[in-house]
Parts: structure tokens; C-alpha cells; sequence
């Protein structure tokens, strides 16, 4: 038996070592365009249709913060754990001793009586919160929600 030897081929052109990126560009709009359908349906918080506003003063978000958040129904949540009215202030204490340092957003919904989220506001400050701010949406002027 005889074996043959390898043929070489010859070819005209020399090797050219390339990365193919179409690959990468194709999973990278894919990406996209699943964070960009997921974006919209992420919640932070307890639902709630927070009044509007002509020109809301920015607050910018910190680290620490601690929401306060009044639904229609009139139960009040701190972060995302509901709690008993009578109950907001040792919550609050719960979450940080010295709250009267961390800034608490209240976030009411605009069909509660204004008297009930300055009820909010008064346990807020019987907790010993010193900063506090009501959250809003800034009014759209062409009127779209």
C-alpha cells in the first residue's frame, strides 16, 4: 500500500485573518430592543396616579432615600411594605434610626383629599423627619397624560 502524499494548495490570495462583527451587532439590537419593550413595564413602588404640576421642583435620586406612598384606598406603604397609619413612625424608625436625616418622598394619589396626605405629612413629622417632599408629574401643556 502506498500512501499519497498531501497536496498543497496553492491559492492567489494570502490569508487574511478578520473578525466577523455581524454576529456581535445583531445580538447587540437584539438587546435593545428587548430592554427597550422591558423598560416601560418596570414599577418602582406602590401604584399610585400622583397629581400633576405646572413646574414640579427636580429631585434628584439619591441613595437612602425612603418613599412614602398613600393609594386611593388611603393605606400607606413605606418603600413597598404596607404599614398601619398609627404604625408609620416606628417603620420609619425601623429603616434608619436618625431618619431625620434621610429625605422621605410622599407620593399621594390625586384623588385623596388634600387633608388626608397633610395627615401623612404631620406623622412625618411627629417620626422627626425633617426633609420631606411631595412627589408630582410635570403637567404636560399640550395636555397628553
Amino acid at each position: 500500500m502506498r500512501r499519497r502524499a498531501p497536496q498543497t494548495a496553492q491559492r492567489d490570495e494570502p490569508l487574511r485573518a478578520e473578525i466577523n462583527v455581524t454576529p456581535l451587532v445583531d445580538v447587540c439590537l437584539v438587546l435593545l430592543i428587548i430592554f427597550m419593550v422591558v423598560t416601560p413595564m418596570i414599577r418602582d413602588g406602590v401604584e399610585v396616579a400622583l397629581p400633576r404640576a405646572a413646574r414640579p421642583a427636580a429631585i434628584p435620586e439619591r441613595a437612602g432615600q425612603i418613599v412614602v406612598s398613600v393609594r386611593s384606598d388611603r393605606s400607606i406603604w413605606v418603600n413597598e411594605a404596607l404599614v398601619a397609619p398609627e404604625g408609620l413612625a416606628a417603620a420609619l424608625r425601623r429603616l434608619n434610626p436618625q431618619t431625620g436625616g434621610r429625605e422621605v418622598l410622599v407620593r399621594g394619589d390625586r384623588s385623596l383629599p388634600y387633608g388626608e396626605v397633610r395627615a401623612v405629612f404631620r406623622r412625618l413629622t411627629d417620626a422627626g423627619v425633617t426633609r420631606a417632599a411631595l412627589v408630582t408629574l410635570r403637567d404636560d401643556p399640550q395636555g397628553r397624560p
